[in-house]
């Protein structure tokens, strides 16, 4: 089990690469919701699916694109190699 959150964000300019941890369990990535709306941009990572609030998971491949809006419960689920994103935040 890590300690805090299961990812580590590298901040830049206008976005975060945030790599989730390999040696978390499943139960550390929990439902949750963000107070932006966000852009992510999958840039590795093989296996890892991403589930909104009464939607099925939906599979997450290296160059896809995926809007999470504000206050919108989703979580991922594992999968079989680390996990990069880009996220980008922005209002309205």
């Amino acid at each position: 089990m890590t300690i805090g959150k299961p990812y580590v964000d590298l901040v830049l300019e206008d976005k975060k690469i945030r790599t989730f941890d390999m040696n978390a369990t499943q139960d550390e990535y929990e439902w949750h919701r963000d107070l932006n709306n966000r852009q992510i941009e999958v840039l590795e990572g093989e296996g890892w699916m991403l589930q909104f609030d009464n939607k099925m998971p939906m599979p997450l491949s290296i160059g896809d694109q995926v809007t999470i809006p504000e206050g919108v419960f989703h979580r991922v689920y594992k999968g079989n190699t680390p996990l990069k994103i880009s996220i980008r935040e922005y209002n309205g």
